[in-house]
């Protein structure tokens, strides 16, 4: 897969931020902005992406949030990772599909590397043998306060909440992880303020994704 050059695949973006910043309904919006321009489009997210990968979710994002520690938490993550990246996310990239995911590596760096106490550099070691030097072509950061994501959230009502039990502090942290990734690789890495409405968000997203990826037209922005 990686020895792949950018002409012969589809390109990979991933949309990360803390919890309940509104990377799901921005992953559906670019996805749909995408395919105005013809272009084949899978929309995924992890933990999950594939049928192994969904049954490993369900361990990680239901019960008490104490429920595993940082280091079992990365451990069931890489491997829903890798069986993502082998059965969803590689071939459809081969076949020249765009892939949008709705959280990739940078969340084990933020959640279990910086917020859970893990350091980056043993967080590294196991993403080079589980993903080795594959890389979103563009991860976009989504960026908002922690206290306002955590209620909208909550406002979600939803049960895959384990991590948003864990509290604001550790979301603080969580932010704090995406801030430095986004800062030590401004090359692939776009930092959207997801403080606004949903649709100023969007063209953010959007114009991001243009200026990097080069995408001649992309939902009316030229």
């Amino acid at each position: 897969m990686t020895a792949l050059s950018a002409a012969a695949r589809g390109r990979f973006i991933a949309i990360e931020g803390v919890d309940g910043a509104g990377k799901g309904v921005q992953s559906r919006l670019l996805r749909d902005a995408l395919l105005t321009c013809e272009l084949p489009v899978l929309l995924t997210r992890e933990p999950g992406g594939s049928p192994g990968a969904e049954e490993i979710r369900g361990l990680l994002v239901r019960g008490a949030a104490d429920r595993w520690d940082s280091l079992t938490e990365l451990l069931l993550i890489y491997a829903a990772r890798r069986s993502h990246l082998l059965e969803t996310i590689w071939p459809a990239l081969a076949a020249g599909t765009w892939v949008i995911s709705d959280r990739f590596a940078d969340s084990s760096r933020a959640f279990q590397g910086v917020a859970g106490g893990l350091g980056l550099p043993l967080v590294e070691r196991l993403h080079q043998e589980v993903v080795g030097d594959f890389a979103p072509d563009l991860t976009l950061v989504l960026d908002l306060d922690p206290a306002t994501s955590l209620q909208r959230a909550r406002a979600r009502g939803e049960g895959d909440d384990r991590f948003e039990r864990k509290g604001e502090l550790y979301q603080r942290r969580v932010r704090e992880g995406f801030l430095a990734l986004a800062a030590r690789s401004p090359a692939t890495h776009a930092l959207i303020d997801a403080s606004g409405s949903v649709e100023s968000v969007a063209a953010s997203v959007r114009r991001a994704v243009l200026d990097r990826l080069k995408v001649l037209r992309l939902a009316g922005i030229h």
